[in-house]
């Protein structure tokens, strides 16, 4: 049984990787499956989509409803690159219908991989349990330098102000450096967002589209 949920996993990553090697540099866009079309929520997710394409990058999302759906329909009615990585859940998660490309995954810790692997920043819609999970383990993984020092947005003032504040109290206790805080842009405003993205990037990155190899059967 181990050995057969391995080869799936393995499996899995592999089918992933090929779909999305020759992808343009992304930014994940994480948020609640449930906010419908006339939520300012929603509004404004799909604004950041079509900021995003502008830059020329891809919108990469968890492939459903909600946010998802609005930050990919940005992107891709603005002509830019939209990518899902959807998982099989009983409720709330189909595969929306403004991406690209997409891939329907089996286990959450591999579709969570692909989520940051691809991505040179990172944008936090308000969200629930997932949006939460996806947040705190990308912050985790920022902090700790297992992956590069990536822009963080959080997106809502309103909406996470308890939790902001919770952060500054941990922070407080010293469970974690208040440094660590610096990590994450809170604010309310689009502009600022991807100012603050476009300008880390431009600063830090040269971003390159991968070869394809003909001999490793690769195709755009």
């Amino acid at each position: 049984y181990e050995l057969g949920f391995a080869f799936s996993v393995f499996w899995q990553f592999i089918k992933a990787f090929r779909m999305l090697h020759f992808v343009n540099p992304c930014i994940t866009v994480f948020g609640s499956a449930r906010f419908k079309e006339d939520h300012p929520f929603y509004n404004a997710a799909r604004e950041f989509g079509k900021r995003v394409s502008d830059l020329g990058l891809t919108v990469m999302t968890g492939g459903g409803p909600g946010i998802m759906e609005a930050a990919n329909r940005g992107a891709f009615e603005n002509g830019g690159m939209s990518v899902g990585c959807n998982i099989q859940l009983p409720f709330e998660q189909k595969p929306n219908k403004y991406m690209n490309k997409w891939m329907i995954f089996e286990h959450f810790f591999v579709r969570k991989v692909l989520l940051v692997k691809y991505s040179y920043a990172f944008i936090i819609m308000p969200g629930g349990f997932g949006t939460m999970d996806e947040f705190f383990e990308t912050l985790t993984l920022v902090q700790t330098k297992m992956i590069t020092q990536f822009p963080i947005v959080l997106f809502g003032k309103t909406y996470y102000t308890e939790l902001w504040e919770y952060l500054e109290y941990i922070a407080q206790q010293g469970t974690i450096n208040r440094e660590d805080l610096s990590l994450v842009l809170l604010t309310d405003d689009i502009d600022e967002a991807m100012n603050h993205i476009q300008t880390y990037i431009t600063r830090n990155y040269k971003l390159m589209n991968r070869k394809k190899r003909w001999w490793f059967f690769e195709k755009r």
